[in-house]
């Protein structure tokens, strides 16, 4: 018989079928319990690109011709599976749920009806010449019935279980048909979590035999099967209760900012003997650069390529992530399927959700809801958790337990708010040979602060969110080293809501503006973390604007938020312990005093616009940008150019380098590899800015063209390594816009 081809590497249709199939069992010895038809899955997986055997793909895989009339072999495989020996076996909802994913597994248009007629009779004499043994039915090509298949994909909007049926089946054919393309396992078993942890408990117990759990990693052990929402303060063991609830399943763990989520997979990878990269992966838009270093340090025993294309596809027991890699979905874009699907045998942690905005807590919202329908399970876990949206959870019908906040009796802080701006000379006459951390609500202010500072000779660091990236990275090793409780360095470091949460860092003094009492209780955190404050005075200051506002209100903070916020830290001085903030947290954030502020509205419209807009149509690219809330630009600042613009145009040489057809795999890998290293490099050179920026500021530009489809613009912004981009001093336009543009952090 004829070889049929399913790729351009000659490999055939019936190989990278039973490629599949494997996969098919793997996933379905792990988790058996995935609400799915086993059986429609396994035809999905036989029949989906069967349509491959029709001369113009076979023309095209073997290089002979690429046709210009070619139709999409999977609406062509549809047309070759059996409906009335179907119809024995499946119910109609059942066989069109099939016949779509199957159809659609490729988000390809419906072909010309003339055309498509005319292939399905073509396609014939290439069955005489092809055989498949796995092929349960005989092949009499032929269009569908319309009762079985329509012209689009099925939504929410139409048959509930034609839509059930069809998301589960088309979200696995998905995940098993990109694993086979990969050469990768679709699912690789988490069996190493729980004696980790173990391992951690014994290592902690051989200095202290008395160690064990504490309360709230404990209650995670015994809750494993429950969603849940966990109010714990900050140095109870967040992160391995987490891991604890997660145990021998599959998991994926979020984070709000890249710092945070890299020092924790760092944190678990020291604890990893062999084997990292089938046991946990990191999942940003910077992994790559992550998997890098670590390929470095393990002297090119860790195959990258193969790491960071099954964390791609979620084929990791465990994966450390950003929100937007995984929940991007709830824009339901084509292709959306395979994350809700495989979230709905996942176990997903949600950490530090006070940090995330008003649209991005309703894409949570919306989210979770979707996933725990499908059978997924949750825990949010965090320092602060407003009461509003715990209502909110409940009204929406998501079950959850939330057992009383996990916290102790020890005082870490004790609070003094002072009813002024923020000022350099207060800062000063605090800064004893100790560590102070300052939080600014906007890099404008932080850049002030200092800069009057350094005028007074003091040892003072800044960090915020507009330095390029190569020296973001140094500042966060920087702060990351200074905040060790067990460094005795002194030193001011003056930064923005970039280390509101998460980050593992203590400090003997905070001063800050005030945000809201979420975000306050979060830089708190950053302050003594996790000792007690046994002194007199205070270790916290707190600069609530007195008459003014304090700088951010009304743009990026809400501004009946913030007056709430105040109101309510006026009855507070001195020691502060657990129990107050979270009884602060429960007064200011009820439903009755949010529901009028612009801050709910944001997140009701964007629950309104996820349950009434169902967009199959929108790109995957589109999604993430709109889920990121992104309206940056990425550019190169004209100064770092000029200092650096050999390694630049080096770089961007690299990656235009072509392959040649002499080259074998591996050079070809390398040369992959090389051009992805290149690129990273070239944005090491980058910094994101607020594209309103070139519409509202006189700004000079120059374009370099990174290949046919990319470019970066040179922009003319001050800027340094010490305080990073300078927008005070560039030129407005007539139109002046006030100070949004300090929102970014």
């Amino acid at each position: 018989m004829k070889n049929f081809y399913a790729k351009s590497n000659f490999e055939t249709i019936q190989e990278h079928t039973d490629k599949l199939l494997s996969n098919l069992q793997i996933i379905k010895k792990l988790y058996p319990d995935i609400n799915i038809n086993w059986d429609l899955l396994e035809i999905s997986c036989i029949y989906h690109d069967i349509g491959k055997i029709n001369r113009k793909f076979q023309d095209k895989v073997t290089g002979i011709k690429r046709h210009m009339d070619e139709v999409p072999h999977a609406f062509l495989s549809i047309a070759l599976l059996n409906t009335k020996e179907l119809k024995k076996f499946f119910t109609a909802d059942e066989i069109s749920a099939l016949i779509s994913a199957i159809a659609y597994h490729h988000e390809r248009n419906f072909p010309d009806e003339e055309l498509y007629n005319k292939e399905i009779e073509n396609i014939k004499e290439a069955l005489n010449e092809f055989r498949y043994e796995k092929i349960q039915f005989e092949i009499n090509p032929k269009r569908p019935s319309a009762k079985y298949f329509m012209k689009c994909k099925p939504t929410s909007e139409s048959s509930k279980e034609i839509f059930q049926n069809y998301l589960m089946v088309k979200g696995l054919l998905n995940r098993l048909d990109y694993a086979a393309s990969a050469y990768e396992p679709v699912e690789i078993e988490n069996d190493y979590l729980e004696n980790l942890l173990d391992d951690i408990l014994k290592n902690f117990q051989e200095k202290n035999p008395n160690t064990d759990w504490n309360m709230l990693q404990k209650y995670m052990i015994e809750n494993r099967n429950s969603n849940l929402v966990i109010i714990a303060q900050t140095g109870m063991g967040k992160t391995e209760a987490g891991l604890l609830w997660i145990g021998n399943n599959k998991g994926f763990f979020t984070l709000p900012l890249k710092a945070a989520i890299n020092a924790i997979y760092k944190r678990i990878t020291g604890n990893i003997d062999n084997n990292i990269s089938n046991k946990i992966g990191l999942l940003h838009s910077e992994a790559y650069n992550e998997y890098l270093e670590m390929e470095s340090n393990t002297n090119g025993i860790l195959d990258i390529d193969s790491y960071y294309t099954k964390t791609k596809q979620l084929s990791m027991p465990l994966t450390i992530c950003t929100l937007d890699q995984i929940f991007d979905f709830v824009y339901r874009y084509k292709g959306f399927e395979l994350k809700p699907v495989t979230l709905s045998y996942s176990k997903v942690i949600i950490d530090e959700i006070q940090m995330y905005s008003p649209n991005l807590l309703a894409y949570i919202v919306y989210g979770l809801e979707y996933i725990t329908r499908l059978g997924g399970k949750f825990a949010i876990v965090t320092a602060t958790m407003p009461p509003f949206l715990i209502n909110i959870l409940k009204d929406r019908g998501i079950d959850f337990k939330v057992p009383e906040p996990f916290i102790d009796s020890r005082v870490r802080h004790s609070i003094k708010v002072i009813n002024q701006k923020i000022n350099s000379e207060f800062i000063k006459n605090q800064f004893k040979d100790n560590k102070v951390l300052v939080i600014c609500n906007t890099i404008k202010e932080a850049q002030r602060i200092y800069e009057e500072l350094e005028e007074e000779g003091l040892n003072t660091k800044l960090f915020h969110s507009s330095f390029i990236k190569k020296d973001r990275k140094d500042k966060e090793k920087e702060i990351l080293e200074m905040g060790k409780i067990d460094n005795k360095e002194s030193g001011i470091w003056i930064c923005t809501q970039v280390v509101e949460a998460s980050l593992d860092i203590d400090f003997d003094v905070l001063i800050t503006e005030l945000s809201d009492l979420n975000g306050l209780f979060q830089r708190m955190g950053r302050c003594y973390r996790n000792r007690e404050f046994n002194q007199t005075g205070y270790n916290c200051f707190v600069f609530d604007g007195g008459e003014k506002r304090c700088s951010g209100v009304g743009y990026f903070i809400d501004e009946d938020i913030f007056k709430l916020s105040k109101e309510a830290l006026n009855q507070i001085s001195g020691y502060i312990d657990e129990k107050q903030k979270i009884d602060l947290i429960n007064r200011v954030y009820t439903m009755d005093k949010i529901k009028n502020t612009q801050y709910y509205n944001d997140f009701i419209k964007s629950i309104e616009y996820l349950d009434r807009t169902y967009d199959n149509e929108m790109e995957k690219k589109e999604a993430m940008t709109r889920f990121r809330d992104i309206n940056n630009l990425t550019i190169i600042p004209k100064s770092v150019f000029q200092e650096n613009h050999e390694d630049i145009n080096y770089l961007i040489n690299k990656l235009n380098e072509k392959k040649s057809s002499n080259m074998t795999e591996t050079q070809n890998k390398n040369l992959r590899k090389e051009k992805i290293e290149a690129k990273n490099k070239l944005f090491d050179f980058t910094v994101a800015i607020q594209s309103y920026l070139f519409k509202s500021f006189e700004l000079n530009w120059e374009t370099i063209e990174i290949n046919s489809y990319e470019s970066l613009r040179i922009v003319d912004i001050p800027y340094d390594k010490f305080q990073g981009l300078q927008t005070q001093n560039i030129r407005k336009n007539k139109a002046e816009v006030g100070e949004i543009g300090d929102r970014m952090f």
